[in-house]
């Protein structure tokens, strides 16, 4: 059976040792996201990153920096609303990166599916310390609403989702679960990984 993309466990980690931890313990996709590097620090990190999980089942996501990602091999990609809108898309595709594209509104929503994504994230759906959030909490009741606007295409819900909040989300249409906090600021991180990976369903 083919692993659909993104699995539904989807952590987001900023360090090269996370992401290895992570894959490490079974985790199927995970996305790198390391803010505000220069173009040669961006590569420098793609290149380790691509290199630390070669050989192994992980589906790396380099966030934002598609330059480095298209240069660096890797293999899939993230992008927010503002990386998207001065991003070579056709070149993305060229170099057979997947895309998976950030969204947040209506026009955000139609911006992203012009570019036919691998799939669309939404967020946040609940209240989120990440970082400063143009937009206010989006609520279980808006996944639905994507989900039937995109069909097929893959539904990943992102912001305050922590384990016990998952199985409402993955009942209200998501696909899968991007995952911060939840992790990052367990008492035992290992330990609330696997319990994600526990409650996917079997087969998934």
């Amino acid at each position: 059976m083919t692993r659909a993309y993104p699995d539904r466990f989807y952590p987001v980690v900023d360090s090269i040792r996370t992401l290895m931890d992570l894959a490490a313990l079974g985790v199927g996709t995970i996305q790198l996201r390391v803010k505000d590097l220069g173009e040669a620090q961006a590569a420098a990190l793609v290149g380790e990153a691509v290199e630390s999980v070669q050989g192994s089942p992980v589906r790396l996501v380099i966030n934002d920096y598609w330059r480095a990602a298209i240069v660096g091999g890797a293999s899939h990609l993230h992008l927010g609303q503002e990386d998207l809108a001065t991003a070579d898309v056709p070149a993305i595709r060229a170099a057979g990166l997947t895309l998976g594209i950030s969204t947040h509104d209506e026009a955000e929503l139609e911006t992203a599916l012009a570019h036919r994504p691998d799939y669309i994230a939404l967020g946040p759906i609940y209240p989120t310390t990440i970082k400063p959030m143009r937009f206010g909490p989006q609520g279980l009741d808006r996944i639905g609403v994507w989900k039937k606007r995109i069909g097929a295409i893959p539904l990943v819900a992102i912001g305050g989702i922590t384990l016990e909040r998952a199985p409402s989300v993955y009942a209200a249409g998501a696909d899968s679960i991007a995952v911060v906090s939840d992790i990052a600021n367990a008492d035992d991180p290992d330990t609330r990984v696997r319990e994600w990976l526990a409650l996917e369903p079997a087969g998934d």
